[in-house]
């Protein structure tokens, strides 16, 4: 049986990993593929350092030209995370017709363009599968499971740090500092949590799916993000009362029209997520995506979210496609003029964008001071579905928590922006969207 050589960029969690899987099912691999897999060289930063995985000397190398210049070597599989010098490293792969396997949203996210146009140039691919939502297949089944269909929205969770942090602030009780804590101790959260708590990571996964799912790239920046730092215990407590759990949500949907190109709507947020929708259950480092297609409808693929296995289990699936295609002699792809294009979109604007809102607004025990937020309301057309106030006392501040009817995000924008100025106003307002119940169909 033949053997195909590749080369790994970094040997971190996610790197032990691949190594472990591909010496555990080292034989059923061969299998599927009709090849071995054989690891020829592993990039490290610190060659000394221990690892989950012990790697024997002669693999190990600090040179990348070990791994980049060798002609044998013909999938280069990167796990070392980072813009730079992944991007360099990337690059030159590519340039010397080797296949890439990258785990690197971040890489992607930013650098997207430029990579897929030198892989294409090159007849060679990158494959990306553990880039979003962990072990999920959820791309291979957008791209190939979804090839028939027509992809129309993707709602998913993404993120397993956030999804962690809420769950045990609904689960358990517990505020926003200890739940980050504990995300930290478990092994979910980084050291600085800020790329994932801010939403920024769910939005490069999210430019991501929204590539393949529509064909169309944008950039991460441009995508309205919000993140979860400013969520209490009072929220989280508001949420159940209304039936509803909090999660962090990145959401997509494509807009077809016959006379102009699509249009694209996408935005990372938390919302309150009615209990009995099939996404208030995700619990944990989980991730779940809920995708609506024409033809299929919905249809929802769940799976851990991060990790060394999961992700490592991703990678190695786009390893055995990008080799089984090596040893079929039907690695090389067509040329960039064969291939189908990919627009260059930026999101439409939220701003005509209708939803019920959760919203919190913190504010001293005064007479007064309900008229004036309601007057603030009022001017700009927000109408008022439910009101509760959680008085601590006569000098203690109150939260009032109110729930909106259905109201363009303008408007609401607005109005929070004179709540916010008023002098009585003790911190910015806690706006949260609220996802509408799933269709019983």
């Amino acid at each position: 049986m033949r053997s195909i050589a590749i080369g790994l960029l970094g040997a971190g969690n996610v790197g032990c990993g691949v190594l472990a899987l591909l010496r555990d099912n080292r034989d059923a691999i061969a299998q599927r593929i009709g090849a071995n897999v054989v690891v020829k060289r592993v990039l490290l930063r610190a060659p000394g350092s221990r690892r989950a995985f012990e790697l024997p000397a002669e693999v190990k190398t600090t040179d990348p030209e070990d791994v980049l210049g060798d002609p044998d070597i013909r999938v280069v599989v990167e796990v070392m995370g980072g813009l730079e010098p992944a991007r360099s490293y990337v690059l030159r792969a590519l340039a010397e017709g080797k296949h890439v396997v990258s785990a690197n949203k971040a890489l992607l996210g930013t650098f997207g363009k430029e990579l897929f146009a030198a892989a294409a140039r090159r007849g060679v691919s990158i494959h990306f599968e553990a880039s979003v939502a962990g072990g999920i297949p959820i791309l291979r089944a957008l791209r190939e499971g979804l090839a028939s269909d027509r992809i129309q929205s993707l709602t998913g969770i993404v993120n397993g740090t956030c999804n962690f942090i809420l769950d045990a602030m609904t689960r358990n009780g517990e505020g926003y500092e200890a739940a980050l804590a504990q995300a930290q101790a478990a092994g979910f959260a980084e050291a600085d949590p800020s790329m994932d708590v801010s939403g920024v990571d769910a939005a490069q996964k999210l430019a991501l799916l929204a590539l393949v799912a529509f064909g169309l790239r944008v950039d991460p920046r441009a995508i309205s993000t919000e993140g979860i730092s400013r969520i209490e215990p009072i929220d989280v407590q508001s949420a159940a009362a209304l039936g509803c759990v909090i999660k962090s949500i990145a959401h997509a949907e494509i807009e077809p029209d016959r006379d102009a190109p699509a249009r694209l709507r996408a935005r990372v947020h938390p919302v309150l997520v009615p209990s009995r929708h099939v996404l208030a259950g995700v619990h944990g480092s989980y991730n779940a995506v809920l995708v609506h297609s024409a033809a299929l409808g919905r249809s929802l693929y769940y799976g851990r979210g991060a990790g060394m296995m999961p992700t490592g289990t991703a990678v190695v699936s786009d390893l055995v496609e990008v080799c089984r295609g090596v040893v079929a002699f039907a690695d090389r792809m067509p040329p960039p003029e064969a291939l189908p294009s990919i627009a260059d979109v930026v999101p439409v604007s939220t701003a005509d964008e209708r939803h019920e809102n959760y919203v919190r607004v913190t504010v001293p025990n005064v007479p007064g001071v309900l008229a004036r937020v309601a007057g603030c309301l009022g001017r700009h057309g927000v109408s008022i579905k439910r009101l509760n106030q959680d008085p601590k006392g006569p000098q203690l501040p109150t939260d009032m928590v109110f729930v909106t009817e259905a109201v363009a995000d303008a408007a609401l924008r607005g109005a929070l922006a004179e709540i916010d100025a008023l002098p009585t106003t003790l911190a910015p307002a806690v706006r949260l969207r609220i996802l509408p119940p799933e269709p019983l169909d």
